[in-house]
């Protein structure tokens, strides 16, 4: 009786807040120290986001903010308290989706839910033909939003479908691109902050319900430490900043990256890689729920 006395006092005193700040400052590697001055211009775009979704949230949560900017490529975690304020949690630097080749879109704005009906899955930690681990090492999460309509970013432009993926990516060749636009339409992020996400469920209302309903989804991994109040919400922004801003520096970027010998091996999301658009794109698409090959699914 006593532990578990102990075990709720320390749940209730856990600040969602200020202990999240420390715990995002102590476990993620790649942190962009945000301005407090900045916090006014993600409330209004978070706000407007919410609105035109017509999204009303009741409870207070964490959310998930990511700027697609050129300029930015950044993601913020925010937390909405009971009394409706956003609040800084964290931020780190992302890639979002660069539009110009073929099979390339860009990251949808929007806001997008985290749910049961789009599972998450893990990666395979496999290599692809060049040499690259797309969905980061191996047990790292997909975060699964769903198929979104979005128009092309090659060609006449159509709107095609693409399955809208946040996920970490390969830690020694593509990690280091991180704050610039680099994916193919997904959400990179890095794998520190992909492990804080997934060992406290920031985005799992809907995985949490059904753990406590009786049937923890399978993704649910056994280190993890559920908060109180997670959220579901992803949403993406574009601040139309003129010029990067000296607190997000730009990242790194060699002219070429290094080879790497072709292995042929590929991940959970796929066979062969870089097919072509017939193919799927990247040759990834669909094989989480076992549906075979699709256009759409985006790394």
């Amino acid at each position: 009786m006593l532990l578990l006395a102990l075990s709720c006092v320390r749940l209730w005193a856990f600040d969602p807040v200020v202990d999240m700040a420390a715990q995002y400052r102590a476990r993620v590697d790649r942190v962009l120290e945000v301005p407090l001055s900045e916090m006014p211009r993600y409330v209004r775009l978070t706000e407007a986001a919410l609105a035109r979704a017509e999204v009303s949230l009741s409870r207070p949560q964490y959310l998930i903010v990511v700027d697609r900017d050129p300029s930015m490529q950044a993601l913020f975690l925010l937390f909405r308290g009971a009394d409706g304020q956003l609040q800084w949690v964290g931020a780190s630097p992302v890639s979002s989706g660069l539009p110009g080749s073929v099979g390339y879109f860009e990251t949808p704005l929007g806001v997008f839910e985290h749910s049961l009906a789009n599972p998450d899955s893990r990666s395979q930690g496999t290599l692809d033909s060049e040499g690259l681990r797309v969905y980061g090492e191996k047990g790292l999460r997909i975060y699964d939003f769903g198929w979104q309509q979005v128009p092309k970013g090659w060609g006449d432009g159509a709107v095609a479908p693409m399955r809208l993926l946040m996920h970490a990516t390969d830690p020694d060749l593509l990690e280091r691109r991180l704050g610039s636009a680099q994916s193919e339409g997904s959400i990179r992020i890095p794998a520190t902050l992909d492990r804080l996400i997934d060992r406290y469920g920031l985005l799992d209302a809907d995985y949490q319900q059904a753990a406590r309903d009786g049937k923890p989804p399978d993704v649910l991994g056994p280190q993890r430490e559920p908060v109180a109040f997670p959220g579901r919400y992803l949403i993406v922004v574009e601040s139309g900043r003129s010029e990067r801003p000296e607190w997000s520096p730009r990242p790194y970027i060699p002219h070429r990256m290094p080879a790497r010998p072709p292995t042929g091996s590929g991940d959970k999301h796929g066979g062969a890689a870089h097919g072509t658009v017939a193919q799927g794109l990247d040759g990834r698409v669909g094989i989480v729920q076992g549906e075979g090959l699709h256009m759409g699914m985006q790394r």
